[in-house]
């Protein structure tokens, strides 16, 4: 049984009985390319899921051909017009919308894993970086693809490939544009895995988080995210204050009773 979170024609987002969300860029016939509606439905369709009771983790995928083309070139000319504020204004939090359609899925409280195949590029490089696990077709085509446009990456790459990448070879995918192919890129680690269904195989990891704990998962991301940001002190200090939250909780000690009794656990979701 199939809950649906969100439907807006560019978007699609369903919660199953397990807690997984299954979200689908649903722009096929463009390669699920951006444009203005597409980075609105994203923003939406993160903003949902942040408040959906339940949710354990979400699958992020493309319909179609493709996972995502990046940014619709016939966008090009209505970019920076009309109403839309400036991009140096933070209209989310610490970022603007362009960069909150790759953050919010680092944003989640659970994890996020993205299933590429085809074309993975520019901006759809970025959101698919926004994901906690990235499980690519080997022969999909990636590019960090913004200087061909005389651009820079400016939709919160730069933040998320901290760690990722060696530095220089960054330097050389951001400078150069060149394609790489999903088996490169587990290489050069801007992909955990390949898999020849990369779908089946995302489904099947977000499937092993929806059975852990949920409360320990959840404090889990937040712990990415100052390991990421914190000196040594901050970091040492919420992996205290983190497991106190969930040590001897009633999840935790249901965890402990499923594997000594070797059974499925029992989680009560928050």
């Amino acid at each position: 049984m199939q809950q649906v979170i969100e439907n807006n024609g560019r978007i699609s987002a369903e919660l199953g009985n397990d807690g997984v969300a299954h979200v689908r860029l649903q722009r096929a016939d463009k390669m699920n390319a951006l444009d203005p509606a597409m980075f609105d439905a994203i923003i939406v369709a993160g903003d949902t899921l942040s408040r959906t009771p339940g949710l354990r983790a979400v699958v992020l995928s493309g319909e179609g051909r493709s996972f995502c083309a990046g940014l619709d070139t016939s966008s090009f000319g209505s970019a920076g017009s009309g109403d839309e504020p400036p991009i140096t204004e933070r209209t989310y939090g610490n970022t603007n919308k362009y960069q909150e359609v790759a953050m919010t899925w680092r944003r989640l409280p659970v994890p996020v894993i993205a299933a590429i195949h085809g074309v993975c590029f520019g901006g759809g490089m970025q959101i698919a970086s926004g994901a906690d696990i990235r499980v690519v077709h080997p022969e999909a085509r990636m590019a960090i693809m913004e200087m061909k446009w005389g651009l820079v990456p400016d939709m919160g790459g730069y933040a998320l490939w901290r760690g990722l990448v060696r530095n220089d070879v960054l330097r050389e995918l951001v400078y150069t544009n060149r394609e790489f192919s999903g088996e490169e890129a587990v290489s050069l680690g801007l992909a955990t895995c390949c898999d020849d269904n990369p779908l089946e195989r995302a489904n099947a990891i977000a499937a092993e988080i929806a059975s852990r704990n949920p409360d320990a998962v959840r404090a889990a991301k937040r712990l990415f995210d100052v390991m990421q940001d914190e000196g040594t002190d901050r970091i040492l200090m919420a992996e205290s204050e983190e497991q106190a939250k969930v040590i001897r909780q009633p999840n935790q000690i249901e965890a402990v009773m499923a594997g000594m009794q070797k059974r499925r656990p029992k989680f009560t979701d928050s």
